[in-house]
């Protein structure tokens, strides 16, 4: 009986022989040649899966922005608005070995996508999704009578995403602790939610 193969399993295997080639080489590090090393595949094999590099890299990118979002989509159960929040943004925040890798392949290509369009496309829908990640929380707590009054839900939306944004680079850059980084994002969340 002939073998199951599951292709997007296969996929998401060589994704992240990506991401440590990424995380060990940069963006520029990554060929055919690495990556199948990295995944102890022919480069043959891989190209069956990817037949170039920016096609890769593209699948790669699209993977953390599917692992971020993933587990945004599971459900939060907490009692406190504010810790409610918290732990939904804390998902996107590098405050983990896991969570600094995805970071650091976002950041990498953040980069090549100022000389890459089809990356560059990848990285809009992930900024994007951080946007509207936000602008969800800051109009739901107007909706509830919790944002701040003197707050647009609109300007605090983006507020809050240059935050989220700025405490990753932080973050990565060993600027911050994960302790200092949810301190200042509690300090900011005590100035915008107001209970009712």
């Amino acid at each position: 009986m002939p073998k199951i193969v599951d292709h997007e399993e296969r996929r998401r295997q060589l994704a992240a022989a990506v991401w440590r080639v990424i995380s060990r080489d940069g963006v520029e590090g990554v060929s055919i040649r690495d990556v199948a090393a990295e995944a102890d595949w022919s480069p043959g094999a891989l190209r069956h899966y990817f037949k170039t590099k920016d096609e890769l890299l593209q699948f790669a990118a699209r993977l953390v922005y599917e692992r971020v979002y993933g587990r945004l989509a599971v459900p939060r159960h907490s009692g406190i608005l504010t810790e409610a929040i918290r732990a939904i943004l804390a998902e996107v925040l590098p405050l983990d070995a896991d969570r600094r890798t995805e970071a650091a392949i976002w950041l990498a290509f953040v980069g090549r996508g100022l000389v890459d369009e089809s990356i560059a496309l990848e990285q809009r829908v992930a900024f994007s999704g951080l946007r509207d990640l936000c602008a969800r929380i800051t109009h739901d707590l107007a909706q509830r009578h919790c944002l701040a009054p003197e707050l647009d839900p609109d300007q605090a939306a983006m507020h809050l995403h240059a935050l989220i944004d700025g405490l990753t680079l932080h973050l990565l850059m060993g600027r911050l602790a994960p302790e200092a980084a949810l301190a200042v994002l509690d300090a900011h969340l005590g100035t915008i939610v107001q209970d009712s």
